[in-house]
């Protein structure tokens, strides 16, 4: 029986702890919120912050464990990669690389030192450094942090009168207080957030899909759907699963899942946003698996204990899919949640994290989220009636 530390608590982190205990395997799941859901379902629960890294290195050298790995828990990953390092244990790339994709600001120096398309963009840790270079950018601009993840504190900013506010709002989610500022990319269609598989550094599983967003909602940056497939055209589909290998092969990244967001744009370009060594949230992971029959979530348990990996390969999608996050365009107090008769023999699977009377926020990151509702559809047409008239079909009850 191998020991798996796993950093992070929340529900994202149950369909690990199922694929660990298929695999034979003791679970450790660490934060420090004693009360997160995920802690229920572990053999053994170890607080301390995950964001700190020596403390986490600490701990795991007294539990003598095979392996660790944050899935779908952002600030874990560059920890989880700094244990690895520090005890010898398998991991996705080295610490260096790991450092370098989760930071925004960083991130999108190395893309733009190693030739990939990349927006105008620059990290700062000061506010008034950042007032100072409006000229900079062109207009409009995302103004995110550097460290954070669910789409927490991101905002769109059309002019510099503007811009103060943001900022101040970005770094009030931001562990290491540095933001970014780089300019709006207009995308053409949908852009893609999903997950992809490597094995020794070459991408074996890589996937698109069409990210959707509900613009009356209190952060219309928040994805409140998904689909498979794409809408990126195939010849862009086609350039950035080259760019990611190559991304991966300067990083020397090995065996891993990713949660990389891309887009294709107006300017006749395509993008990649985001790239990190972990699982997505939003099950994004699990939809993969209804769509394709690849299970990346076991795979990437095997490869936290150096496992074999298996079965992870490309295949196609087996219908055309849909995954709605449940969520509240305002805050009050949850009464029932209304699923239209005429979609009913497409949903396939409600999970709703509720029940009437619970108090619901204004979606105003992922953390807002209350449910998630999985569809399949015989064709790419009435998915997309569907999801462009969702209120009309799904609709959220409050009291």
């Amino acid at each position: 029986m191998k020991r798996i530390l796993l950093l992070g608590g929340s529900r994202y982190a149950l369909p690990v702890i199922e694929a660990a205990h298929a695999l034979g395997h003791y679970v450790i799941t660490c934060d420090y919120l004693p009360d997160n859901i995920a802690h229920k379902y572990s053999d053994e629960y170890c607080n301390v912050s995950i964001i700190d890294k020596d403390a986490v290195l600490e701990a795991a050298k007294k539990l003598n464990i095979d392996g660790v790995m944050s899935f779908a828990c952002d600030p874990g990953v560059v920890t989880a990669a700094y244990v690895a390092e520090k005890l010898g244990l398998p991991h996705s790339g080295s610490y260096e690389s790991v450092s370098i994709l989760q930071n925004k600001g960083r991130f999108r120096k190395f893309l733009a030192d190693n030739g990939f398309n990349v927006p105008n963009a620059k990290g700062y840790t000061s506010v008034e450094e950042a007032l100072g270079d409006v000229d900079y950018f062109n207009w409009p601009v995302i103004v995110k942090p550097t460290d954070s993840a669910g789409s927490k504190g991101v905002t769109r900013v059309d002019t510099p009168d503007r811009l103060r506010e943001s900022i101040e709002y970005a770094l009030s989610f931001s562990h290491s207080d540095e933001f970014i500022i780089e300019d709006f990319l207009e995308k053409s269609g949908h852009s893609s957030d999903t997950d992809s598989f490597s094995v020794d550094g070459r991408l074996q599983f890589v996937s698109f899909s069409a990210q959707r967003f509900d613009e009356n909602c209190e952060n219309p940056y928040t994805p409140s759907a998904y689909s498979w497939p794409a809408t990126i055209s195939e010849s862009q589909q086609k350039y950035l699963a080259g760019e990611i290998q190559r991304l991966l092969t300067l990083l020397g990244m090995r065996t891993s899942i990713y949660n990389i967001e891309v887009r294709e744009c107006t300017n006749g370009k395509s993008y990649i946003m985001e790239c990190s060594p972990r699982g997505g949230g939003n099950r994004l992971a699990e939809m993969l698996r209804y769509a394709t029959g690849v299970d990346l979530i076991t795979n990437a348990v095997r490869a936290a204990v150096g496992e074999p990996v298996v079965d992870v390969e490309q295949r196609d999608y087996n219908g055309c899919w849909a995954e709605i996050i449940l969520h509240s365009e305002k805050a009050g107090v949850f009464n029932s949640l209304r699923i239209s008769d005429e979609i009913r023999e497409n949903v396939i699977e409600e999970d709703l994290w509720i029940k009437s009377g619970d108090p619901v926020g204004g979606f105003s990151g992922a953390n807002e989220a209350i449910g998630t509702l999985v569809l399949k559809f015989d064709t790419q047409e009435r998915l997309n009636e569907v999801l462009k008239n969702q209120n009309n079909y799904v609709k959220v009850i409050l009291k």
